[in-house]
């Protein structure tokens, strides 16, 4: 029967429940108004049973020779139905009788005189079934010797008591019918928010969400989320459930998609480096194949320094790519002052001397000294790869300006030129493995190409120093622009006045 119940709904069991309820108290009320009444009424009763038991002694006490008289009963107002009885000194009846409705009174028959014996005469009321007379309330007295048997029939007491609670049980009846349509409608009205909260969890457990869909998931209602009621406060739970569900799928999703994007870059890059050091090997390879064909088909001469540019070219290659390797792995670089200042300086010299069909120049504008903390060898290769893809991606006669800023926080290097610009599709990627603009900037020579790892190791060197390196570019203007923080100094250091000059 449990079992049952809490199979049931909520609504069908709340109303069960306060049905119940409403029964019982319906019911312990009758009761007690129907005990309270009977005790009442039989009170009453044996009051006037005792009055009438009293009132026989006293007229058996006129005549008290005679042990049969019962002519008190004969007195004007005795109530009808009223019965009477003498008794010996062993409790026994001698004589009993009845009044009639506007009758002299009956003498009882032996039927009902047996009924009638067993009772002591202390004055203690009883309750006798007398045949063919009903149900009485009698009591026996006994008074200097005359003993009285007195009793009044039970029939009002009993209709009245009978009447009541018929009319109790009609009450509770469309009490609780009343109460139970009412309780059901108010019950079904205060559940609605629940229904409607129940309604939202069922939808959202419908939907993909094993298949990554992470939007649109339905929310409850915001009338349905109110904090002062419990469905409110069921509601709101949920829904701070269903975010945090989203918000976790959507972190999943931004991972396995950030894992695919890193398989599909590994995939790239591994083909990338196949195909880099696949190329200066095969020339290795032929040159090496035609010396051993002979000398008549290759001068030597030529042939070694074209394996050692293919050597110092794939040797070129697998060191960038070990230095990209370990500052994937978060290896930590040489940590020493360095002045950015001095260094792109140099930079800017090597770089003049290497491209001298360029116009190189060099802005300082200091106003602290441009003191970073980091690996000097790591920063000037940064600055050089700069500046070597301004000179090589550029044709002669490009301007190519190294500007230096410093401030007590932050020092800004930034290197632009006035080429033709990198194309708007690879802007992007530019900072990517492997990404060449050889089909938009005039490249030098074939040997002077590069393998497309200057800028990726330019911004990995940057992330590993705690800085940025951004790019802008437009046909006419490019600029790279590195940030790094300074290295804090006492304020006793003075500024660095600015100056832009040639080299």
């Amino acid at each position: 029967m449990t079992a049952r119940l809490r199979s049931r709904s909520l609504r069908t069991r709340l109303l069960l429940f306060i049905t119940a309820v409403l029964v019982c108290v319906c019911a312990a009320m009758a009761l007690t108004t129907v005990f309270a009444q009977r005790a009442y009424l039989l009170g009453n009763l044996d009051d006037r049973v005792s009055d009438a038991a009293e009132r026989g002694v006293g007229g058996a006490a006129l005549h008290p020779g005679l042990t049969r008289d019962l002519t008190f009963l004969n007195e004007t107002g005795q109530p009808a139905g009223l019965l009477a009885a003498r008794l010996d000194a062993r409790g026994n009846i001698i004589s009993a009788a009845v009044v009639g409705h506007d009758a002299p009174p009956r003498t009882l028959t032996t039927a009902q005189t047996t009924a009638l014996k067993g009772l002591e005469p202390d004055g203690s009321t009883h309750t006798r079934a007398v045949p063919g007379l009903g149900t009485y309330r009698v009591t026996a007295i006994d008074a200097s010797g005359i003993r009285v048997l007195a009793g009044l029939p039970m029939d009002d007491v009993l209709d009245t008591i009978s009447g009541l609670v018929e009319i109790e049980a009609g009450v509770a009846a469309v009490g609780l019918t009343a109460a139970g349509c009412v309780c059901a409608v108010v019950i079904r009205r205060q559940l609605r928010p629940l229904g409607r909260v129940a309604a939202t969890a069922v939808e959202v457990s419908h939907a993909p969400l094993g298949r990554g869909q992470v939007t649109g998931l339905t929310r409850v209602p915001e009338r349905d989320t109110d904090p002062g009621s419990e469905a409110g406060q069921v509601g709101a739970a949920l829904n701070r459930m269903i975010d945090h569900v989203e918000a976790s799928l959507a972190e999943r999703q931004h991972s396995e998609e950030q894992v695919r994007r890193s398989e599909e870059r590994m995939r790239r890059f591994l083909a990338d480096a196949s195909h880099e050091l696949r190329t200066p090997l095969a020339s290795i390879a032929g040159y090496a194949e035609l010396m051993n064909r002979g000398t008549d088909r290759i001068e030597p001469g030529l042939a070694w320094r074209r394996v050692n540019a293919e050597s110092a070219r794939m040797r070129s290659l697998v060191e960038d790519l070990l230095l990209l390797a370990r500052l994937d792995e978060g290896r930590p670089l040489q940590s020493a002052e360095v002045d950015m200042a001095a260094l792109v300086a140099e930079a800017v010299w090597d770089a003049r001397a290497a491209g001298a069909g360029h116009v190189w120049q060099l802005d300082l504008d200091l106003d602290a000294p441009a003191l970073v903390l980091g690996d000097e060898a790591r920063l000037h290769q940064v600055v050089a790869n700069l500046l070597a893809n301004a000179r090589v991606h550029t044709p002669a006669g490009t301007t190519v300006t190294a500007a230096v800023r410093a401030t007590p926080t932050t020092c800004v290097i930034r290197v632009r030129d006035d080429g033709p610009g990198i194309p708007p599709g690879l802007l992007p990627t530019v900072f990517e493995r492997f990404t060449r603009a050889d089909t938009s900037r005039t490249r030098a020579g074939v040997l002077e190409g590069g393998s497309g790892l200057g800028l990726a190791i330019a911004s990995a060197i940057m992330a590993a120093h705690g800085g940025r390196i951004d790019v802008q570019s437009a046909p006419g203007r490019t600029e790279f622009t590195l940030e790094l923080p300074v290295t804090e100094l006492p304020a006793t250091e003075t500024a660095i006045g600015a100056r832009t000059a040639p080299v």
